[in-house]
Parts: C-alpha cells; structure tokens; sequence
C-alpha cells in the first residue's frame, strides 16, 4: 500500500467498495480541497488504462494541480551559435578534385611525346625524358642510355595488320582435298569425311551392341562403365589357350595376340558362337493347323544379338566373387574367355540350333494345304 495515507484511504475504498469507483474522481477532487499541502498521485483509473501513460502528471503543492508533459529536451542549433566552416580561399570543392577529361589527358600526353599522336614504333617508357628531368639519374645511368637516341621515322602505310600477328598460326588454306594447316600437332582428316566419321558411331559396332544389350532401365553410363571393365578385363587378362575341337573363325590372329586388342577380342569370341538360323514355327503348313519348323537365316547384327543373348544368359547364372559394382562385369568377361578357349555352354546352345535347322530344312519344300 502507499505511504501517502490519503491515497491509502482511496485506494482502500476503490478496491473494498465497488461502489466508490464511479465517484473516484469527485472524491479525489475533494480529497485535494481538503488536504491542498499534500501531493496526490495522478488522476488515473486503472480499470480503463490499456497501454502505459505517455506523460507524467505532476502535481503542485500550492492551489489546484498543474498539468505539465516531461518531454525530452531537443536542442535546435543555429548558424549564430554553431556557424558551418568556411573553406579556404582558392581551394577546390568537394566535388572538384576529379580525374581530367578525356581531352586533357590526351592533350598532356601529346605534350609529352612531342605534340603529335604515340606511333606504334615509339611506344614505350620515355627514358630520355625522366634522364633530362633527373640529373642525379642520368649520371648514374648506363653508357648505353647516355648516348642520345634516335626515334625512328615513320615509314608510312603497312601492308599488313598488326592485330593478325597471334592468329597467323591458325590461317589454313585449301589445297584439293586435302586441308594444309600449321600449328596442329596430328594432320587433319582428308576431304571428304568418311560415312562413318560421326559422333554417334565413333565406337566399333559390336562394343555399341553389346553396350545397348547390357543397358537396363535406360542407364546408357552404368553400361558403358561395364563395357569399359569387360574390355579392361580381356587386356589384362592371360592369352588364352584354344580348343582345337571348337575352333574360331577363319583367319582368326593367334590366341597370344588377342589380349593386345580387346575389341576383337570380344568379336572374334562373338562371332564364333554366332548361330547361322534361327528356328521358326510355321503354323498350318502341315494341314489341320499343325505347325512345322522351318530353318531362317539370320543377318550379321541379328546373330550377334543372339550370341550376346546367350553370353549374358550364361553369365548371369554363375555364382558372384564378391560384391561391388564391377562384379557381372567380370563374370561377362570371363565367360568371353571360355568360349575362346571351348570351355562355354554356349558352344552346345550354338549347336543345338544348327542340328534342329538342319534335320527341318526338309520342310521348306512343304507347301501350304
């Protein structure tokens, strides 16, 4: 409670007696007359106050109170108690003391190299001058910059252009068919390119089918990164050693030679287990729709899809090493390496097909009833 009794005993009655409140400030008012020695708190009702006051009420001791707002004292200053400074007679302004125009400078360097335009055959540092200028440095300078020089005339017009001289190297010129350049460090191609000089067919064909057979979901980059092992793997590999009773094609390198080239490496492995037909089954050629196998020849990329087939079929089925990323690579490669050396089950896959075309190429003279 206050120390103030007089506004303990308002207090008192605007909290104990409800009624009081609706007359707390006639009440106050008396309370003032009668006792006009003593300050009262500022007039305020706390049932409706939502937010601080902005301004102390203070009252005085003598007569009725005084309203007065305590604000922060601003203080104005003014040119007669602070005057600006004055700046110095002859001085530059803030915004004076800037670069010379374009114009300026061009007509102080012509000063400097003689009134006239900078030649390309004069360009460079003015020694003469900064010797002329400085006497303690042009007797310590060498003889050589002693001795006065003299500054080369100009020789008119040129016949070339400068600005060609760092793109000389590059400048080709065309002899026939064939392209004449200097700067290259391999000879470029002969005119006109190749059909097969492309982008998309700068792999061998049988390293891009093999590829697009070993993509799965459409991850071109996971199968060329297999192909990339599968090739790796049959270089590194040992020479492998034949079968004579399943030999390889025709013509065929020695076997100590393929690991030297991986690519027909894997060719030659494909293209020796390549079947020849394939077996097609001909409905009503029998009559009463009885269906007769009938032997069809195959084209080069359908054989080697066929052999690729087998390979993966064949490779799939064998146990995993270990794990990583590289493992059916290296299952690929190895079952390559089996059917050079007549160790493959697709060697009787192969033979298989080319018995049963072989006992039904009788059918072909069937006709059609």
């Amino acid at each position: 409670m206050p120390s103030n009794p007089l506004v303990r005993i308002y207090h008192l009655h605007q909290y104990r007696y409800p009624v009081f409140q609706s007359y707390h400030i006639s009440g106050l008012k008396a309370l003032e007359a009668a006792f006009p020695d003593i300050a009262m708190p500022p007039r305020l009702n706390i049932f409706r106050a939502r937010r601080p006051p902005m301004s102390i009420v203070r009252i005085s001791h003598q007569g009725q109170p005084s309203l007065c707002l305590r604000l922060a004292p601003q203080r104005c200053i003014t040119s007669d108690e602070k005057p600006l400074p004055k700046a110095d007679e002859g001085a530059p302004g803030p915004n004076q003391e800037q670069l010379p125009h374009v114009s300026e400078e061009a007509a102080s360097m012509s000063k400097i190299t003689g009134g006239g335009g900078p030649e390309i055959e004069e360009q460079g540092t003015p020694v003469d001058e900064v010797l002329k200028r400085d006497q303690g440095s042009r007797e310590k300078a060498p003889k050589v910059m002693k001795e006065p020089t003299q500054p080369a005339s100009p020789t008119g017009t040129r016949s070339f252009s400068t600005s060609t001289r760092p793109r000389q190297g590059a400048m080709t010129s065309f002899d026939g068919s064939r392209l004449q350049t200097t700067g290259h460090k391999f000879e470029l191609p002969a005119l006109p390119l190749a059909a097969n000089m492309h982008l998309k067919y700068r792999y061998a064909p049988v390293v891009k089918q093999v590829t697009n057979l070993l993509m799965r979901d459409g991850k071109l980059s996971v199968a060329q990164r297999n192909m990339a092992m599968i090739l790796n793997h049959l270089r590194t590999a040992s020479p492998p050693s034949v079968n004579p009773e399943r030999p390889l094609l025709p013509g065929s390198p020695p076997a100590s030679h393929l690991p030297l080239n991986p690519i027909l490496y894997l060719t030659l492995a494909i293209d020796s287990v390549a079947p020849l037909l394939r077996i097609r089954a001909q409905k009503g050629m029998a009559g009463g729709g009885v269906a007769l196998q009938m032997p069809v020849p195959l084209a080069l990329r359908q054989r080697r899809r066929q052999a690729v087939m087998w390979i993966l079929d064949s490779a799939s089925k064998k146990p995993s090493r270990g794990s990583g990323r590289g493992g059916f690579a290296q299952k690929v490669a190895e079952e390559v390496i089996a059917i050079v050396e007549g160790r493959s089950g697709v060697w009787d896959r192969r033979g298989g097909i080319h018995k049963l075309a072989v006992s039904a190429r009788a059918n072909l003279n069937v006709r059609r009833r």
